[in-house]
């Protein structure tokens, strides 16, 4: 059976680097080498080094390595994956290929060269082994002319979209010779291990994402300058208004970089005819502004400026910056009242006010280009949508865009002014087809040559809006939903806002774990909403506390601490399943957990100490004894250290970057699991209660916890102390830092006591409890509340 155990990356700039790391990210050592330099810096000189040692020859990749540690966002998931990639050059190293399984080009955009480094793998490489190109546009047939037959029948276009951690889309190019075992190996490879949504695209220019994308924002651009927008005015609306990400128009580009971006246009631009050429052809402003070297966030400033505080706009006729501009209009007042994506399009993009005219102009044109190039750059509708979605972060494809507006009353307003619709669109309608998906019982279908064919989904992609249509909600309140996962487990669903946790889904949690000890095999708490959870409901906290409703507070606080309890000694599994923001309350209800299954991309932290609090559902407890629990067996440790960490982790309100930086924090364990496709965490989850389950699962037995009582919390609040007199924090943090001191050392014990979860429960609640009727801690959660950051008070 096919497998990688080991990879090597062609380049070492940005892309490639980023692609090794990710490799190394999910376990892969991966081999990056670069070309070798030419002339020695100034520091190799000083140092006597030549042209011939190592340490230069190997300085281009090694640099990339060590630029790795410092990127943001993070390429790695933990600063320790850096250990499984090893530096080489062209020129020392191209024989250790043959020990590699596959090998990923990565070099600069140009076919000649290109073809020389394949020259040189196709001599070294093992029989076999997969070769690939990341490149955005080149032909992919071009690339593997003149190789061996071996070469082209395991060779084939991997296109990463950058940063390769984080952005979902992996698009895959074929060539005529490419083995269709070779590349249905890949396509598995990238969504099981890499976790990547893979699209299959044709051999064209830019493929998939890029070209829609690149075609997009050029028209947006052209539909700016036509009808008067400012740059601040169109971001306004091309973002999340409809379905897109915060950085809208602009604001990509800036991230992107122009020169990146340009490139990639002129990528197609070199290969079309007509008024596609037309629209490819970058504005003059726009290469102005490459002259005058503003390409964006890279160079400090593009389409935007920061002055201060203050974000400035680019004007694209005078190319000077002025105050940032919206576009407020009737249409983009009503679009907020709207619920649901497809009404707030509709609002928009019907009207007849300016934004609603820069939108239409904007949409309809994508979407008539789109339906042109079906079958050229893609087999079906479905890839195009999800590479849009993957690779730009569209909350909805272009097709599931026209969908959403109506596809019949589109078509209406299109060839009203003139527009041509694609034949095989205005087939389909003639045939009495109004929309390019059908969903039926809670199978998705989509138009395909003349029928509707059912969406390809990995079994292991589970759809909770699809699974609730198929199996119904066994019972729901405001909060969250009880849903059959199938197979003997059930899945509790946080759907309240921001997925904080209020007495509802408390109420919730209870009722689940009482349901699953009777007719369950085990239980999930998951869901797929944005994050996880952000925590406890803060507002209804405040709101209380305001109130003077302490009383109350001690109930829902008692409440929150049983419920933890009851997921940690429930006589079934339950696997918790966190992903995205995991904080406070949402970090508290996966700690008890039999298993935690977490995605790659988990920030998970007990960070109330941001608001002015410590944690009060058994956090403090919680990961003290998950710190415990992960000392190795049978060697003496030193009490005091572990409550250190703990404190330092809770006080600090440390957040994980990665889920495996959460193992590291000891958010998990050793046992705990994590997903690197998000898309699969939910049927990986369902797995873990599964086993648990079928290996005769049984409560945790209950202990005592050993605490370091007194000593420790002299100890403690010692390191405190000193913090505050060098000014590092306030007298409030000093506060805040005594309570949860007091909590994790166990309160006035002697060393080395053993005190039951209770105990600990009843110090960690009186110290919640007492903080939050502080004025200064209420102003904290105020301003989380208003400003959405901590106030240091």
């Amino acid at each position: 059976m096919r497998q990688i155990q080991k990879a090597a990356v062609l380049g070492s700039g940005v892309m490639g680097s980023g692609i090794a790391a990710h490799l190394a990210n999910i376990g892969i050592p991966t081999l990056l080498l670069d070309i070798v330099p030419r002339e020695l810096t100034e520091q190799e000189k000083a140092k006597g080094l030549t042209l011939e040692d190592k340490q230069v020859r190997n300085r281009i990749s090694a640099g990339a390595l060590q630029k790795l540690l410092k990127q943001k966002p993070a390429p790695l998931a933990s600063k320790k994956n850096l250990a499984l990639i090893e530096a080489g050059n062209f020129e020392d190293d191209m024989e250790k290929l043959k020990d590699v399984d596959w090998v990923i080009e990565v070099v600069v955009e140009n076919l000649d060269i290109k073809k020389k480094v394949f020259t040189d793998v196709d001599k070294y490489r093992k029989q076999g082994s997969i070769i690939s190109s990341n490149t955005s546009g080149i032909s992919v047939e071009a690339m593997a002319e003149g190789r061996s037959e071996d070469f082209r029948k395991h060779f084939l276009g991997t296109h990463f979209f950058n940063p390769p951690r984080y952005l979902k889309l992996l698009e895959v190019i074929p060539t005529k010779d490419t083995d269709p075992e070779v590349l249905s190996f890949v396509k598995t490879f990238g969504e099981d291990q890499l976790g990547k949504g893979v699209v299959e695209a044709k051999d064209t220019p830019n493929f998939i994402a890029n070209r829609i994308g690149t075609y997009g924002l050029l028209v947006t651009v052209r539909e700016m300058v036509k009808g008067g927008y400012s740059v601040g005015e169109v971001d306004s609306v091309t973002g999340p208004m409809i379905g897109r990400p915060k950085s809208a128009t602009f604001r990509t580009l800036d991230v992107v970089g122009l020169d990146t971006f340009t490139h990639v246009a002129k990528n197609v631009y070199d290969q079309v005819e007509g008024e596609e050429k037309e629209v490819f052809e970058v504005p003059e402003f726009m290469k102005k502004m490459l002259e005058n070297g503003w390409l964006g966030s890279k160079s400090g400033q593009g389409f935007f400026l920061k002055q201060g505080k203050e974000i400035l706009e680019l004007d694209p006729q005078t190319l000077e910056y002025g105050p940032r501009k919206k576009l407020k209009t009737a249409s983009t007042e009503m679009a907020k009242q709207e619920k649901g994506l497809a009404n707030k399009m509709k609002a928009l993009v019907y009207s007849k006010d300016r934004a609603g005219e820069l939108l239409w102009n904007i949409f309809s044109p994508v979407l008539v280009y789109s339906a042109d190039l079906l079958g050229t750059i893609a087999d079906d509708i479905v890839a195009v949508d999800r590479a849009m979605k993957w690779g730009f972060g569209w909350e909805i494809g272009p097709f599931e865009a026209w969908d959403a507006l109506g596809v019949e009353k589109a078509i209406s307003k299109m060839e009203s002014e003139g527009k041509t619709v694609p034949a095989w669109v205005k087939e389909m309608v003639e045939k009495g087809h109004t929309s390019f998906y059908k969903e039926e019982d809670g199978k998705l279908s989509y138009y395909h040559n003349g029928e509707y064919v059912a969406v390809e989904e990995n079994p292991k992609a589970i759809n909770l809006k699809l699974l609730k249509k198929q199996n119904g909600v066994i019972k729901k309140n405001g909060g969250a939903s009880l849903i059959d996962l199938g197979d003997g487990i059930a899945l509790l669903e946080f759907h309240s806002h921001s997925n904080s946790i209020g007495p509802d889904i408390l109420q919730m949690i209870n009722f689940a774990i009482d349901e699953v000890e009777k007719n369950f095999k085990g239980l999930v708490i998951g869901n797929q909403g944005k994050n996880f959870s952000v925590g406890a409901n803060l507002a209804m906290i405040l709101m209380e506390a305001q109130d003077d409703n302490i009383w109350d507070l001690d109930m829902v606080v008692r409440q929150f601490q049983q419920t933890t309890m009851k997921i940690k000694y429930s006589s079934k599994p339950i696997v918790a399943a966190p992903f995205g923001m995991t904080l406070g309350g949402g970090a508290e209800m996966c700690l008890p957990a039999a298993h935690i299954q977490a995605s790659m991309e988990t920030y998970m932290g007990l960070v109330e100490a941001g608001v002015g609090l410590i944690p009060g559902g058994g956090g403090n407890k919680e990961l003290y004894i998950k710190h415990l629990e992960g000392l190795p067996k049978g060697v003496d440790f030193d009490l005091q250290k572990v409550a250190n960490k703990v404190f330092e982790t809770i006080a600090m309100a440390k957040v994980s970057t990665s889920g495996e930086e959460a193992r590291e924090n000891n958010f998990l364990n050793e046992a705990d699991g994590i997903s690197v496709n998000s898309d699969h965490l939910l049927y990986d989850a369902k797995q873990a209660a599964l086993n648990l389950y079928e290996s005769g699962y049984k409560a945790p037995v209950r202990k005592k916890v050993p605490v370091t009582g007194e000593p420790g919390y002299a100890t403690l609040l010692l390191g405190a102390q000193t913090m505050q007199l060098s000014g590092y924090i306030s007298e409030h943090d000093l506060k805040i830092a005594k309570k949860l001191a007091y909590v994790i050392a166990g309160g006035k014990v002697p060393y080395g006591s053993e005190v039951d979860e209770q105990y600990l429960l009843d110090l960690e609640r009186e110290a919640f409890l007492s903080l939050v009727a502080e004025p200064k801690s209420q102003q904290r959660m105020q301003h989380m509340l208003v400003k959405g950051k901590p106030l240091r008070n």
